[in-house]
């Protein structure tokens, strides 16, 4: 058959079936959009960020390095501020082209109702700038200028580590651009003022340069690091002053490309699967059309380049009209990830045609190569057995397929087992990795354990006075690999949903129970905006206060050696030698947590098997400002999900993060003085008490609103488009069985026995898919179970369960439903003579 034969009859065939060829056009479309739209988003995790406010006006910003450089990676940025020595800015005002050099640092303050106010120096204004609109300049040292809201006189307490000091407001000022509203307002003091709160003296945060005239600023900015050969420094000029400006635009972007990838992964998974088995029922769906093609002489190639033709025709259009789709979805999500915390809401999206070239190029490439699968079958069948299987569907699977299903079936369990012979966040994430593998031996043995369950449904159907349950077995019986393939995505939709939102509930869960066993102090104390020594000082020495254990928050990234380093971020906790026994009980395995100082470092299980060390080994850690320490281990610990994977002295982190503030104070009181020693901590003021059950709770729930936000966006998004591709299959397989159903009229079948068998058989499926999607489901989650809590129990919740079930089952319930009323109102006589 000549090529341009071959295209005619690709379209004609399209044009005759629109009905089949529209599932596989919905399916290509979803999946375009959907990918373009990840696409998207990683391509902002490169090229976005926050536009600069406060640093509008310098033509050129110099900070540290704030990220590690990882080759052939992401970089990995600091989670806390990398700082320039205060030396610098006198080197970098005598920079040919440089007006003047500004330095800048940033002092948390709070008031009384809990707001976090951002302190600057006052010299910091010519950065926006910012223009003095009413009064002057703070001087002395209870001065403040604010940015709005305010009227001159007016007498503010604002509190530093918790340490309340009333300032007068002198001067009112305002910038070229509105403040963003969502981040701290900003406050400017004194410069001597700002410089005592500054707890890192001798270094600054950043220094801005203002060009003189004629310099632009990339040029200054080449100048800039050729005048400072022995300082590590970076450069920043348009847009990209942002990202030194706000330290959350630059972790933002590595976290939103590391959730893109993670997230993209399954979502392109999930759409390749769907793409190819809409596609293959779509195809089986035409066996006596290729049954007679094969029969009246076309080769095995030509049924393949049929196939490969009609498929791109199909999918092309639907790839392009997905694109925009894609765009309007990547919005969408954007939007969501900010609400769930995860994006700055001023995170800008970068737009291009790159995610829209790899949204068309992966749905065509997916499409193409499940149609070449697809027709796999059809094309290689001798002639006179495709005549015979294009009437009667084959009996089971082949030997290829059964034996690729066993191979991802058992290596689906066999990763799902990972937590019980190795530790950390590989066997947790090899454990949620199982699903997909179930999911694949699912879709492949799908035939075979569709058999084996209407064998079991059957046998009492066929028992039955029913006609229509009789029918229904038989039918279920004989098409097995119709009925599997309406019960696939019905079971991934139960399956993904399941797995999604119940394994972050029982890692939450285990971090709550370490959490509440863990402390063993009598009360924790926080402010809005940290505490400072001296209030921790004023709060020891208390009568009613036995022990206070001051607790400061960070992070660390270790990097692994070898040909193809890894750098991965661990949580760091920072505690007090003196008072950890007393305060805490970090369930310590091996060593001993006394012997806790500068230089020594305490590790969870997990961590320690992560990094493969032990006690006595030394490891290389950058703090969170991205200083590189060797620690000695010096004990390991079990409850790390609760508390963090590193343990350090308290003094130690808190020199390496940038406000110097420890987060949260543990206080043990006399014996009898709890009550005694809550009352006299909260009349200091600014703070916030809580007994550890109290504190507990709410750590735990704060810590599953932030994890489930992602996880629920993620799951929205997947669900919604396994809602489409269980209605797309669903209706296109039921659709097909309209000469089914006007032979049973025909030969005596009423319609309502017709509507019904297929009433039977669709509480066949969805009630396979239940049981199908729950035994996938619960080898992960008992593995990540195991991972987390040592018990292969994970948390479920029943009425959460329930309603991913009962939605699944209602639209497929509705899928089957809607196209079989439509299918039986055509007259049988003329549904007889239709084609397949």
């Amino acid at each position: 058959m000549h090529r341009s034969r071959l295209r005619q009859l690709a379209r004609a065939n399209v044009g005759q079936r629109r009905g089949s060829f529209a599932a596989v056009f919905v399916a290509v479309l979803c999946a375009t959009a959907l990918t373009c739209a990840l696409a998207v988003l990683f391509e902002s995790g490169i090229r976005g960020g926050v536009t600069p406010h406060r640093y509008a006006g310098a033509d050129v910003v110099v900070g540290a390095p704030q990220a590690l450089d990882v080759r052939e990676d992401v970089d990995q940025p600091f989670t806390e501020r990398s700082l320039l020595p205060a030396s610098a800015v006198d080197e970098l005002s005598r920079v040919p082209g440089v007006r003047a050099a500004i330095a800048d640092l940033t002092v948390p303050l709070s008031t009384d109702d809990g707001a976090v106010l951002d302190a600057h120096p006052w010299s910091s204004t010519g950065l926006a700038p910012y223009t003095l609109t009413e009064g002057r300049a703070p001087s002395g040292p209870n001065e403040i200028a604010v940015t709005g809201g305010r009227a001159l006189g007016d007498r503010i307490t604002l509190r530093h580590g918790g340490i309340a000091d009333e300032y007068t407001v002198v001067g009112v000022v305002s910038a070229p651009e509105a403040e963003p509203s969502d981040r701290p307002a900003t406050v400017f003091l004194s410069d001597a003022r700002a410089g005592s709160l500054w707890p890192h003296r001798g270094r600054v945060a950043a220094v801005g340069l203002l060009a003189a005239d004629g310099v632009d600023a990339s040029s200054l900015a080449t100048r800039v690091r050729d005048a400072l050969p022995g300082l590590d420094v970076r450069t920043y000029t348009g847009d990209a002053r942002g990202d030194v400006e706000y330290l959350d635009a630059g972790a933002a972007r590595s976290e939103l490309m590391a959730l893109c990838a993670a997230f993209a992964g399954v979502a392109i998974l999930i759409a390749m699967f769907v793409v190819s088995s809409t596609l293959s029922l779509s195809i089986q769906q035409r066996r006596r059309e290729f049954a007679l093609l094969r029969a009246t002489g076309a080769t095995p190639g030509q049924v393949h380049r049929l196939v490969g033709t009609e498929v791109l025709l199909v999918a092309g259009a639907a790839a392009l009209l997905g694109i925009a789709p894609g765009y309007a979805l990547a919005g969408v999500l954007h939007r969501r990830f900010v609400d769930a915390g995860v994006l700055p809401s001023d995170f800008a999206l970068a737009l291009s045609p790159v995610p829209a070239v790899v949204g068309v190029v992966l749905a065509l490439v997916t499409a193409r190569l499940a149609g070449a699968v697809a027709a796999r079958r059809p094309a290689r069948l001798d002639p006179t057995e495709a005549l015979r299987e294009s009437a009667v569907e084959p009996a089971g699977v082949g030997w290829g397929r059964l034996v690729t299903g066993v191979v991802f079936g058992a290596g689906g369990i066999a990763t799902s087992l990972l937590p019980m012979v190795l530790p950390g966040p590989a066997a947790i994430a090899g454990a949620g990795a199982s699903a997909m593998l179930l999911i694949v031996a699912a879709a492949l043995l799908g035939p075979v354990l569709v058999g084996g369950a209407v064998r079991w449904f059957g046998g009492p159907l066929r028992r039955s006075a029913s006609p229509a349950f009789v029918l229904a077995a038989a039918n279920a019986g004989t098409r097995s690999r119709r009925l599997a393939s309406a019960i696939t995505p019905l079971a991934l939709a139960i399956a993904i949903g399941a797995v999604q939102l119940f394994t972050q509930d029982t890692v939450a869960a285990a971090a709550d129970d370490q959490s509440r066993s863990g402390i063993t102090a009598d009360l924790v104390v926080t402010a809005p905006a940290g505490l400072s020594p001296s209030l921790i000082e004023t709060i020891a020495a208390e009568p009613a206060v036995r022990e206070t254990d001051p607790i400061a928050r960070s992070t660390a990234l270790f990097t692994t050696g070898g040909e193809s380093p890894h750098t991965d971020s661990y949580p760091v906790q920072g505690v007090d030698p003196a008072s950890v026994a007393s305060t805490l009980d970090l369930d310590v395995r091996d060593g001993d947590l006394s012997r806790l100082r500068v230089g020594t470092v305490a590790l969870s299980t997990d961590a320690a098997f992560a990094m493969s060390t032990h006690v006595g080994g030394t490891v290389p850690l950058r703090l969170g400002d991205g200083t590189l320490v060797a620690p000695e281990v010096i004990a390991t610990y079990g409850r790390g999900l609760g508390f963090g994977d590193v343990t350090l002295p308290v003094s130690q982190v808190l020199a390496h993060t940038t406000s110097a503030l420890s987060g949260t104070l543990l206080v043990s009181a006399q014996p009898g003085r709890v009550d005694e020693a809550r009352a006299a901590i909260t009349g200091l003021g600014g703070v916030t008490v809580a007994d550890r059950a109290e504190f507990a709770a709410a750590a735990g729930q704060d810590q599953r609103r932030k994890q489930s936000g992602v996880n629920l966006v993620a799951l929205v998004v997947l669900l919604g488009y396994l809602a489409v591709a269980v209605v797309n299959t669903l209706v296109l397989a039921t659709a097909e069985r309209g000469r089914e159903f006007a032979l049973l009229r025909l030969v005596g079948a009423s319609a309502r026995q017709v509507r019904a068998m297929m009433r039977t058989e669709s509480v066949i499926v969805v009630s396979v898919a239940a049981v199908l999607g729950t035994v996938i489901a619960l080898p992960p989650l008992a593995g990540v179970a195991v991972a987390v809590s040592g018990r292969p129990i994970p948390a479920v919740s029943l009425p959460v369960y329930g309603l991913i079930v009962a939605g699944t089952v209602v639209l497929g319930l509705l899928a089957i439903a809607i196209p079989t009323r439509t299918a039986m109102r055509a007259d049988p006589v003329a549904a007889i003579g239709t084609r397949e």
